[in-house]
């Protein structure tokens, strides 16, 4: 059994790839999982940013992570707009910080 079908796939991330009145994610499992991982990943590297942000810029949590959803949506983005939105999310909830307000645009 490979590795990759050990991963544990969020639905809140499957969510991202379901077209409307679907049940399967317009990925195939191998490409899902990668991407997961590699968005997983983001927000766990990103920490410990957020948190120096906080502290060093005295700004609040919500604009912290306005600042990291900008961040990650600036060209040549590694992520598409709506992986951006759930990677924030994600590091909100590391963080254990309230969940941003914004959602992705179609």
């Amino acid at each position: 059994m490979s590795d990759e079908s050990q991963i544990e796939i969020p639905t809140s991330f499957m969510a991202l790839y379901l077209a409307p009145g679907r049940q399967k994610p317009g990925l195939q499992r191998a490409e899902l999982a990668a991407r997961y991982e590699l968005c997983e990943d983001m927000a766990q590297m990103l920490t410990e940013t957020a948190r120096n942000m906080e502290f060093s810029l005295g700004i609040t949590e919500a604009d912290v992570l306005a600042r990291c959803l900008q961040g990650l949506r600036v060209e040549p983005a590694v992520v598409t707009e709506a992986e951006s939105t759930w990677v924030v999310t994600r590091l909100a909830e590391l963080l254990n910080w309230p969940a941003p307000g914004f959602t992705a645009t179609p």
